[in-house]
């Protein structure tokens, strides 16, 4: 029988060989005393396996509360466990409940994040993955050779339709690829859901038909099952190109749900993200986490950015990106979703650390304040791009075109 396999950094005052053997019977077919039925039979066909353990350094501090070491010393370690697909089946909340279920309370552990999965090729035959990806986007919006330039609409919340409308005909205008609602935008009070579908793609439809450019807007339809399903088909018969979904606030189910409908490319906003990751010795790594959105089926995530304005590394920001990038199950392409403080300076590092220019690059402010207006900020943006695919730094781009020249003036020193 076919196994999935994760890949745990744990921390333990104990021999990391018996933690992980709790771990294995904590998530299968075990617990803390021997009970009645759990045959040699079941626990052969049901039981976590540890695969390897590799030990790692020691250290005196534990990293979160647990058990307190006799010794005062507690070891750190790289830790495989693997689980029958008859566990969980082809049911995502049950694979994440025993990814990711009680072993994080279990007193054994000072430290643990999940770090990776491996799933086995049958999980192809039972998730379509996402409906458009990497070249469907592309092929939604017509942009092909360079990132889609993108931006949110702010302010956040309190615009009505008809100012929304009218920002998004600027920047359609402007040239924008892509708009997306903020993940705090879904329904105010000042702007129903469905006025506001029907004032952005009034604007959006008639700038195709006049220019042929169909900007992508992704409208933020998370909510109840049933109201995203409405909210969905309504952007659908509007004749949108995309919906918003904030993963962790509707959960696995919630976004499958939606993606399946595959009708629409769906933005995945990570939001919450930092609760999950931001203790390097609690949670869940990036690239675990993307896995589990691509069978899903989302088109687009998001990784933060390089000199971002939030708590993470570049380092840990390239990562998710070669993440994204790297085939799964044979494909399953999802177009890595670059935001957070970013302008048309990062750009240059940007591609020198990822040679790719598969990517979504979001800016609010780098094109709303931009001094010479949404039109020059745009401009600036691709003017960026175009300058980082052909090896120029930041001063030779800024010597080239006046509208990056001002982005620098006005971001450079933010």
């Amino acid at each position: 029988m076919e196994r999935i396999t994760a890949t745990y950094f744990i921390e333990t005052p104990f021999e990391p060989e018996a933690a992980a053997a709790v771990l294995a019977g904590e998530q299968s077919s075990g617990t803390f005393v021997a009970v009645p039925g759990e045959t040699a039979e079941l626990k052969q066909r049901f039981a976590a396996r540890v695969e390897s353990v590799e030990q790692l350094e020691t250290v005196t501090e534990p990293a979160i509360p647990g058990a307190t070491s006799s010794s005062g010393l507690y070891h750190r370690a790289l830790v495989k466990v693997s689980w029958s697909v008859e566990n969980f089946g082809y049911n995502l909340p049950v694979l994440v409940s025993t990814l990711q279920g009680n072993l994080y309370e279990i007193r054994q552990f000072t430290g643990l994040k999940l770090l990776d999965l491996d799933v086995p090729s049958s999980y192809a035959e039972q998730y379509a993955g996402p409906a458009f990806g990497i070249e469907g986007c592309r092929a939604l919006t017509g942009v092909y050779e360079r990132p889609l330039i993108g931006t949110i609409i702010k302010p956040s919340i309190g615009l009505t339709p008809e100012q929304t409308a009218d920002l998004v005909r600027t920047l359609a205008e402007a040239g924008i690829d892509f708009v997306k609602d903020d993940e705090l935008q879904a329904a105010a009070a000042n702007s129903p859901f469905e006025t506001r579908v029907d004032a952005i793609m009034n604007v959006i439809n008639r700038h195709a038909d006049k220019t042929g450019k169909k900007v992508m807007y992704a409208f933020n339809i998370s909510g109840e099952m049933d109201e995203m399903l409405r909210r969905y088909d309504k952007v659908v018969s509007s004749g949108g190109t995309c919906a918003m979904v904030s993963l962790n606030s509707v959960g696995l189910a919630g976004a499958k749900k939606i993606c399946d409908q595959r009708a629409l490319a769906i933005h995945g906003h990570r939001n919450g993200w930092g609760m999950m990751t931001r203790h390097p010795l609690l949670g869940i790594e990036f690239t675990a986490y993307q896995k589990l959105w691509r069978l899903a089926g989302v088109d687009q995530i998001h990784v933060n950015g390089i000199q971002n304005k939030f708590w993470e590394s570049d380092d840990s920001v390239v990562q998710s990106i070669n993440a994204c990038l790297t085939p799964l199950l044979g494909g399953y392409s999802v177009l890595p979703v670059v935001s957070s403080g970013q302008w048309g300076g990062q750009a240059p590092e940007t591609y020198r650390r990822t040679q790719t220019t598969d990517l979504l690059y979001m800016a609010g402010g780098g094109i709303l304040a931009h001094p010479m207006g949404p039109e020059a900020g745009v401009q600036a943006l691709q003017q960026a791009w175009e300058g980082a695919v052909n090896g120029l730094g930041i001063p030779e781009i800024a010597a080239r075109y006046p509208e990056f020249a001002e982005s620098v003036k006005k971001f450079g020193s933010l």
